[in-house]
């Protein structure tokens, strides 16, 4: 789940593709350029031998305003790999808000929004 949150952050479509089950996988998978990915947090987990379940919650950050993809996924390991099947939308857990200028940016670099993710 981790890296699959890492390549939609870093845009490696390619790593996307791979690791998504050939009868679930869109035709057509293309990054939103308006957003940008500023955190996961892992809710809860079930691990099985052949399937997997993951609730997360991915903040991220789109025409300066703080929103979120609350899901739970589901895999299946097939020789010996991870492949995501489907996910269910589930509500979120906070609020989309707007940071002010002078709070710290929610990506957590340490620096105020309008100096850091704002700029973008």
């Amino acid at each position: 789940m981790r890296s699959r949150y890492s390549a939609y952050a870093l845009g490696k479509l390619a790593y996307l593709k791979t690791t998504w089950h050939a009868d679930f996988c869109p035709p057509d998978l293309a990054p939103e350029p308006a957003i940008r990915w500023i955190g996961l947090e892992i809710l809860a987990f079930e691990d099985g031998e052949t399937s997997a379940r993951v609730e997360f919650e991915a903040r991220f950050l789109a025409h300066d305003r703080v929103d979120a993809v609350h899901e739970c996924s589901s895999f299946v390991r097939e020789q010996g790999k991870w492949l995501y099947t489907e996910g269910k939308m589930l509500p979120l857990g906070f609020t989309p808000w707007k940071p002010g200028r002078n709070e710290n940016c929610p990506c957590g670099s340490g620096k105020k929004f309008k100096r850091c993710c704002a700029r973008r």
